[in-house]
């Protein structure tokens, strides 16, 4: 348990866009660290709790209650004069939140997606390119969520885990250090990560959340109580999840980066190790508690499969690297949830970037060429 210190040197002003699971540990603890937080969200029924009490009360790794500033469903409200703006919401609110917020940014705002999931920060810019946004801001994005949480009451979330170690990347690469600068007066588990595609591209939600459901869609619709990842991820349903990491890593590699197994990334997030990606999952101890969802119409198939693999194995047709497992994974949700998730989901055509050659790709990953 981490009881923070609410003493800051420099004390933020940041937005939280997003009051689900992760909105709320991150604005509550943020508040907690003595940051001035406006929390958004969309919708009026998720913030109420927040409005009456006017604090987040956290349980678990941290405990204490946040006091927020501003509960709010105004997105003017909600991002005028902040230096930081948090995007908490699943990928498929990315476009969206890009749209509300464009006209309300101003010159220096730094935006980060937590996560991206793959090509976040891409399609974010593009929308702010396609609405002639004027205001100088940075757009980043985070390799993964920081916190595992849940909510547990209309205020109230229990943080799991803090993840030890989150790569953060901005479109202009050169701008990375000051993302970092940024984020480290309270977050030291940020570390500048290389590029956006390589942060997209080792987005781990991608290879866990789809085919763990996918491959217990029985227990889930039978609305079973069983832990998602300890018991979910049996040593059979680990080999597919390794199948589906090795044609993510090939993809990776055809574009010149370097990215890190499911496998280490375990071991650089949570410490947790282990000979096979089995024995690191049963092992890491973050996991221990998390159940799994009652439906399968949940963001770990709505967001990941549309905005994590669909992307992936997008990109693997235009490089021509096969990536079978993957799409397997997708057609079998598509069916599931009776909806065509390849046709919704972040391809290289809808992203501007088809037929790109690969240096040109790596170019737009630092900024050289960004849309």
């Amino acid at each position: 348990m981490l009881m923070t210190n609410k003493t800051t040197r420099n004390k933020l002003r940041i937005a939280v866009l997003g009051a689900g699971h992760g909105g709320l540990a991150m604005a509550g603890h943020l508040a907690l660290m003595g940051h001035r937080v406006n929390l958004y969200n969309r919708g009026e029924e998720r913030l109420w709790g927040v409005k009456s009490s006017g604090t987040i009360d956290i349980t678990g790794e941290v405990e204490g209650s946040g006091v927020i500033d501003l509960a709010t469903t105004c997105m003017k409200e909600a991002v005028s004069g902040v230096d930081l703006i948090m995007v908490a919401v699943p990928a498929n609110g990315h476009r969206w939140m890009a749209e509300e917020m464009a006209p309300h940014l101003t010159d220096n705002q730094i935006i980060i997606l937590h996560p991206g999931r793959t090509f976040g920060a891409l399609e974010f810019k593009q929308v702010l390119n396609r609405l002639r946004v004027k205001a100088d801001v940075i757009i980043a994005e985070a390799q993964t969520f920081i916190y595992a949480s849940r909510a547990t009451g209309p205020s109230q979330v229990h943080i799991f885990r803090i993840k030890h170690s989150i790569p953060v990347a901005s479109i202009r690469a050169h701008l990375i250090p000051e993302v970092i600068s940024k984020l480290r007066q309270f977050y030291p588990q940020f570390v500048p990560g290389d590029n956006v595609v390589k942060t997209s591209f080792e987005n781990i939600g991608s290879v866990f959340h789809p085919a763990i459901c996918i491959l217990n869609a029985g227990w889930i619709e039978h609305d079973s109580d069983f832990q998602f990842y300890h018991e979910g991820a049996t040593r059979g349903v680990t080999r597919i999840l390794e199948k589906i990491d090795e044609e993510r890593v090939k993809v990776a590699e055809a574009l010149g980066i370097r990215v890190i197994s499911a496998r280490q990334w375990l071991y650089m997030a949570y410490s947790s190790a282990g000979n096979t990606l089995f024995e690191a999952m049963q092992k890491n101890v973050g996991y221990r508690g998390i159940m799994a969802p009652r439906s399968l119409k949940i963001r770990y198939i709505e967001e990941d499969v549309p905005f994590s693999l669909v992307p992936i194995a997008s990109t693997g047709k235009m490089l021509n690297v096969p990536t079978p497992t993957i799409d397997s994974v997708i057609q079998l949700s598509c069916a599931l949830n009776d909806f065509d998730y390849w046709s919704n989901g972040r391809t290289v055509e809808s992203l501007g970037i088809a037929g790109m050659s690969v240096r040109d790709l790596r170019l737009l990953a630092i900024g050289e060429t960004a849309r």
